[in-house]
């Protein structure tokens, strides 16, 4: 398992883990960004500086429970700078904690840095080229992985942690385990090396055994002080200071000497790293700690403290006496192999070319050096250092910011000119003509709506179906200063009762069966701007109750949620019913009328607009010429006429569909009387005699024809009682016949019910 895990649905591709990486050991993925680990160093930048916290530590803890209750012996070894962690408990206290967790000893991981005190100074003493300290499982890796030229350069020694493991293991066998314990992220990854396997087993942070000692409810600074086990430091326990090392391995320092140096952070490091690599310096020993403020500043460290607290505490405890079990085991115990060796894990990458780059690089429009403006947001310090990751497939175009706005920039003129368009098709389509006639009750309608469109108030708009109810709402809203905002509609009649609550407010995942997850209600999807509810009078009282909160308080509380949000909002809501016998009836809420009845248009039905019907039929034949894509020139008169003595019962929707079904029917560029349907030559007829056109017999013939075609129908069907069998017997025509017949006239479901109610009665 590897150390470091990318939990994918957190990461929001912020580039903060890229441009701590000392390494660019991330390679960016299309949802997220992954650790190549063939890359990593451990170094734990990333864990720290991610946002969303997507990079964390894998689990060791189960593995080390699983250790703790397989019945064998497990011993804890503490890392040195332990005391800068657990601040709030002595080191005894801390024993006596890890003994109750199950541990059957505890070391102290500064015993490890005197065991290879002795190997260092022979190093140093037969070296013959710069050393590099190699107790840093960091360091070393940023050799191996990035710098191998330097591997004869490391210390060929094994690190304090993998001495302990060894020495713990010669003395009580191999079949203990060993759970090494520190701040250090690195050793992680060193543990799982081919050339240190074995030494330890497991490596736990100090955050991660304080999570132990909570799951187990075991408070440290109640419990009485234990002794450690194994042999007792001294020196060894200020390893993890600065210089710490020097004064362990017995090395006089000096501040004026460039023999012996030590760095300590990422960009001192790799600072001198590189100028090792370039042979720009030649120390006989560099003693590195990739860490800021060396190993009490790991990426475990304790936040809550300072550096100069967390140096005290080292120091103090360096100082006190502390309690340790003589076991002459461990006083006696023969030498345990202390060397090891490196190689190379460089993972190479393809290498680009001039060209490649130059490519790379007008894909994200930098075409001369100007262009290249190095602003690191994508992680890299240059935009050739970016594009020579973008080309080895470590990094992506999205990743430059410049770009992007640019990007961003020119998509905003190409949606505003889109925008412009629409605006004017609209502007066209629902200009000052959205509400068709010149009538008085159309005119009085529309400076209604011209007068309440640019206020806030509720507006009820009232009439029969087919009225035009929606283009009045759509009218408000265009005249309102939100017409720059969305114009959300809603057929209440539509939608069930149990959908038509989560339609409006939204609910919460998991609130009813398919809720899978978070919706937005439509009441927030129109904040800032206007929601139409169209029969309003079909919603149930308790979805009237929440509507009525919406208007008092202007807060919506999604479906199976505990918290309201604020929303914006102007209703508009439309009805065919009559809401004040609702109120007396008691299916429509008092309180909910009076909030919605503020101000009240009517629509006229289109019977009562009598004038404008010319208008209207003209009107919808060059929406429907549009639509078909036929050349019609007009409506011949006599089909005006009909239009107008017609009652209308559907309003403006039936007129609409009227006309365009009359467009299809048409073989002329002029609608005719005959292309309407009968009841429409009927009432027409009823009049008077229609005039003659004897330019064509045939089409004169036609209506004559279906009327009588019809009357037939009617006539046979009377006098069979309304059975179309025995009808169609009277007719001596197929019973097949009769029902196309019927079909044709629009007699087969109304007129049979009626003859066959009567023929009951």
């Amino acid at each position: 398992m590897y150390p470091i895990v990318t939990i994918t649905d957190q990461c929001r591709k912020c580039y903060s883990c890229v441009r701590s990486c000392p390494v660019k050991a991330i390679k960016v993925e299309k949802n997220y960004t992954e650790i190549i680990f063939d890359r990593c160093i451990g170094c734990g930048n990333c864990l720290s500086t991610c946002p969303q916290h997507a990079k964390v530590i894998a689990d060791n803890i189960t593995k080390t429970e699983e250790l703790l209750g397989s019945g064998g012996p497990v011993v804890a070894v503490l890392g040195c700078s332990f005391p800068a962690f657990f601040h709030y408990a002595s080191p005894g206290q801390l024993a006596a904690g890890l003994h109750q967790l199950g541990f059957a000893e505890v070391h102290e991981g500064a015993s490890g840095v005197e065991l290879i005190a002795g190997e260092y100074a022979e190093a140093i003493r037969s070296a013959d080229l710069p050393l590099i300290s190699s107790h840093c499982p960091a360091v070393v890796d940023l050799v191996e992985r990035h710098y191998p030229q330097l591997i004869g350069n490391l210390v060929p020694v094994v690190t304090h942690m993998l001495a302990m493991g060894r020495f713990v293991k010669q003395v009580l066998g191999d079949r203990v385990k060993v759970i090494y314990i520190s701040s250090c992220m690195a050793g992680k990854f060193e543990v799982q090396a081919e050339e240190t396997k074995g030494a330890v087993d497991v490596v736990l942070t100090y955050r991660e055994l304080e999570s132990m000692f909570r799951a187990r409810a075991i408070d440290l600074a109640a419990l009485d002080d234990a002794p450690f086990d194994g042999r007792e430091p001294n020196m060894g326990r200020i390893f993890a200071l600065s210089q710490g090392s020097f004064k362990a391995f017995g090395i006089e320092a000096d501040p004026l000497d460039t023999e012996v140096v030590t760095a300590e952070g990422e960009v001192n490091v790799m600072g001198i790293v590189k100028d090792l690599a370039a042979g720009r310096i030649s120390p006989k020993l560099v003693d590195l700690r990739f860490c800021y403020d060396g190993c009490i500043g790991g990426p475990g460290r304790n936040d809550d403290l300072t550096e100069y607290s967390r140096r005290n505490l080292v120091i103090s405890h360096y100082r006190k006496k502390t309690p340790y079990r003589v076991t002459p085991a461990y006083q006696d115990a023969d030498p345990v192999p202390l060397k090891r060796t490196f190689s190379s894990k460089h993972a190479k990458l393809p290498i680009p070319k001039g060209a490649d780059v130059k490519k790379i690089l007008q894909a994200t429009n930098k075409f001369t050096q100007k262009d290249e403006l190095n602003c690191r947001t994508c992680g890299y310090r240059t935009c050739r250092e970016y594009a020579v990751a973008v080309y080895q497939g470590l990094a992506d175009l999205e990743m430059c910011l410049p770009h992007n706005l640019q990007q961003l920039e020119e998509e905003r003129g190409r949606l505003i000119q889109k925008y412009e368009l629409a605006k004017r098709e609209l502007d066209r389509e629902y200009g000052d003509e959205f509400i068709v006639g010149s009538d008085s009750r159309t005119l009085e309608v529309l400076e209604q709506i011209k007068q309440v469109g640019p206020t806030p108030t509720t507006v009820l708009v009232r009439g029969e179906s087919g009225t035009g109810k929606e283009l009045a709402a759509r009218a408000i809203h265009r005249y309102s200063k939100r017409n720059d905002k969305p114009l959300v509609t809603v057929n209440c009649t539509t939608i069930t009762d149990s959908l038509l609550e989560s339609e409006l407010f939204g609910h919460k995942k998991g609130s009813f069966t398919g809720a899978v997850a978070d919706k937005k209600g439509l009441f927030e999807a129109a904040d800032g701007g206007t929601i139409f509810l169209d029969e309003i009078g079909d919603i149930t009282p308790k979805l009237q109750g929440e509507l009525l909160r919406v208007l008092d308080l202007g807060e919506v509380r999604p479906v199976g949620g505990t918290v309201a949000k604020r929303v914006d909002v102007r209703l508009i809501a439309a009805t065919n019913k009559s809401l004040e016998d609702g109120v007396r009836e008691g299916w429509f809420r008092e309180d909910l009328y009076y909030r919605l009845n503020v101000f009240s248009i009517m629509m006229p039905p289109l019977r009562s607009r009598v004038e404008s019907i010319p208008q209207l039929a003209h009107h919808f034949l060059e929406k429907a010429r549009n639509k078909l894509n036929k050349n019609i020139e007009g409506i011949e008169e006599r089909a005006v006429n009909a239009m107008v003595k017609y009652p209308w019962p559907g309003n403006i929707r039936e007129m609409q569909n009227v006309i365009e079904r009359a467009a299809v029917l048409t073989h002329d560029d002029v609608i005719k009387l005959g292309n309407l349907p009968l009841s429409f030559a009927e009432s027409y007829a009823e009049e008077g005699e229609e005039p003659i056109d004897l330019r064509s017999f045939k089409k004169e013939r036609e209506p004559h024809v279906l009327r009588v075609e019809k009357k037939l129908i009617q006539r046979y069907l009377a006098d069979a009682g309304g059975n179309v069998s025995k009808a169609a017997q009277l007719a001596n025509i197929p019973r097949r016949t009769f029902y196309r017949l019927l079909d044709k006239h629009g007699l087969k479901g109304r007129f049979i019910r009626a003859r066959e109610e009567e023929f009951d009665e």
